[in-house]
């Protein structure tokens, strides 16, 4: 290990501090990636180049595929991402060759009040102050990209607006026509802000453009992002980024990145983001961190490029799927693994007593104040009433024929009888196996017995496949998820989003994967309904295509693709030591 442990454990940025961190070289070394085919960035980071894929695209798949999920979360998170590096350190523990592939962090909600995600405790990727600040540049390569596109969008509305038909002809050009209307592509910045959630552009006069309503969204939420996390190597890379839809013509026909002839300018900025990131555990575990989409808007998981390399030189591959069983992991499969191939052997659901205790009616969980009482003290009948939530997600995980081990990710407020009542109700509920996790306090030793377990169901069949057709209408789509997936009892469809369904199904978008964008909070798509709501009525307000990264998405309940900052962010408790560069704060 490359930290010595101490008790009681230290802040995750000290952790990470006192970490002798082996150059990056030396760990992909040991999974068989050599220096020639890494670029650096620095001594503890690196790019894998896409050659190297493409010079082993013979050799076969060799790891099993573990994908980690989790109950519906508080707030606070459950610490998925902490069991996601726990099991790769815990599959090390017992002699494994482990790898974690995970997603690059936002800045937006590292500085306000989530904070990173690097893990916690001894369960971290390392370097933990790059991997949650900059770290190779893939996001700002994302925004560039996405906001070239809005640069070039808004200057072409600019100039059809005050030359003729044949000017353009003259250029080798045409219009676009575009419907002013119906522009869809807005632009995107990697922070909280939500004063930019709606703007007006073309203020000041005819010289700054047609004035015009637009918005920013936070930079993760781009769809440029999710074509980086789906893309298979730079030919589909700048195919998808050709497909993007920015909006519709006066005809009502769509109009395209190709169209504007913004496409492979764009796919240039992506040129070195697409090749995957990598780091190592602070147990020295190879660490693939690559893209970041959102998860409830985008499909919320890690590239396929990453998956792709990682499979073919671990024993065990543990990624994870952005919040709950009915988000990240059905988008993990009907998304993912239909355009990688790549289908899990496990899944592990993530869940932990304070959780359940809030599914099971307990007060309100805020981030930023104190947890109240019923969270810190033994409560067994508080966590009983909240186990049908993790029978939910576990049902959902049977749905796709996945077997599940069910990670207790223990706190120090937990006590062993409440943790012992969810272990029994895990199995009851169809676990393989269910595992009181302590790699937070102890790395990989304190999962191994989760690892043990994770190895024994990954060695069983596994029939995952998607769980609809893609020939369904998006309506069936969208109805089998909401029933089959959440519990509810119908759609309703509201005005604009049945035009939008008429409109997307004669443009040929019908054909499309769905991703939802609901809230994470709830099975359901309202925040409040806690538990395992029944019965319910699934809203679709809107709907948008992403027909570069592929998909349909609807939109229930309030979503916003800008967040904000709380009153009290993150960044006021950080800061660095101008003699030493040493940074504090940071989690």
């Amino acid at each position: 290990m490359s930290v010595e442990k101490k008790k009681p454990v230290p802040s995750d940025i000290d952790i990470a501090q006192a970490a002798k961190i082996k150059p990056i070289v030396e760990i992909a070394e040991g999974y068989g990636i050599c220096d020639e085919c890494i670029d650096h960035f620095g001594r503890y980071k690196a790019k894998v180049r896409l050659e190297f894929l493409k010079d082993n695209a013979a050799m076969p798949k060799r790891a099993k595929y573990i994908d980690v999920t989790a109950i519906t979360p508080t707030p606070l998170g459950e610490g998925k991402t902490t069991t996601t590096v726990g099991l790769a350190q815990g599959l090390g523990a017992i002699g494994r060759k482990a790898i974690a592939a995970i997603r690059q962090p936002s800045m937006g909600p590292t500085f306000g009040i989530k904070g990173g995600a690097a893990g916690g405790g001894y369960s971290q990727i390392v370097p933990m102050a790059d991997f949650n600040l900059h770290l190779t540049g893939d996001i700002h390569a994302v925004s560039a990209a996405h906001n070239l596109c809005s640069t070039a969008l808004d200057a072409r509305i600019y100039h059809e607006g005050r030359w003729s038909d044949a000017y353009f002809e003259k250029l080798g050009m045409r219009k676009l026509n575009m419907d002013p209307y119906e522009v869809w592509w807005r632009r995107v910045v990697d922070m909280n802000d939500r004063t930019l959630r709606r703007i007006v552009v073309g203020v000041g006069g005819i010289d700054n453009g047609p004035l015009r309503e637009t918005g920013f969204d936070i930079a993760v939420a781009s769809e440029v992002m999710a074509i980086l996390a789906l893309a298979k190597d730079l030919k589909d890379l700048r195919e998808r980024m050709g497909r993007i839809v920015l909006g519709l013509d006066k005809a009502g026909k769509p109009v395209t990145t190709e169209d504007l002839g913004v496409a492979g300018a764009m796919t240039i900025l992506l040129k070195d983001a697409i090749k995957p990131n990598i780091l190592q555990t602070l147990e020295e575990q190879l660490a693939f961190v690559h893209a970041g989409p959102f998860a409830n808007i985008a499909h919320g998981n890690s590239s396929v490029i990453a998956d792709l390399m990682a499979t073919k030189i671990g024993d065990y591959v543990v990624t994870e799927s952005g919040f709950g069983a009915d988000m990240g992991l059905e988008k993990f499969v009907d998304i993912k693994c239909r355009t990688s191939g790549l289908w899990p052997d496990a899944a592990v659901v993530v869940a932990t007593v304070r959780a359940l205790k809030m599914h099971g009616g307990g007060p309100k969980v805020t981030p930023g104040k104190p947890l109240a009482s019923a969270y810190t003290q033994e409560d067994r009948e508080l966590v009983k009433k909240g186990l049908a939530n993790l029978e939910a997600h576990l049902r959902i995980v049977r749905k796709f024929g996945i077997p599940a081990v069910v990670a207790i990710n223990a706190f120090p407020t937990d006590s062993e009888a409440e943790q012992e009542i969810v272990r029994e109700a895990a199995i009851k509920a169809g676990a393989a196996d269910a595992v009181v996790a302590r790699n937070w306090a102890e790395g990989g030793e304190g999962a191994a017995d989760l690892a043990r377990a994770v190895e024994k169901a990954a060695a069983q069949p596994s029939a995952c496949g998607p769980f609809y057709p893609l020939e369904l209408s998006i309506k069936e789509k969208i109805e089998r998820i909401a029933r089959e997936i959440y519990g509810a009892e119908h759609v309703a469809y509201s005005a604009d989003a049945e035009s939008r369904i008429e409109t997307f199904e004669k443009l040929g978008y019908g054909g499309l994967p769905i991703c939802m964008a609901k809230t994470q909070y709830s099975l359901s798509h309202d925040p409040a309904q806690k538990g395992a709501p029944k019965g319910f009525i699934f809203p679709v307000n809107d709907l948008r295509v992403a027909a570069g990264a592929g998909f349909v998405y609807p939109i229930s309940g309030e979503i916003n693709t800008m967040p904000g900052l709380p009153s009290k962010p993150g960044y006021m408790g950080m800061d660095i030591d101008p003699e030493t560069g040493r940074i504090t704060g940071l989690s």
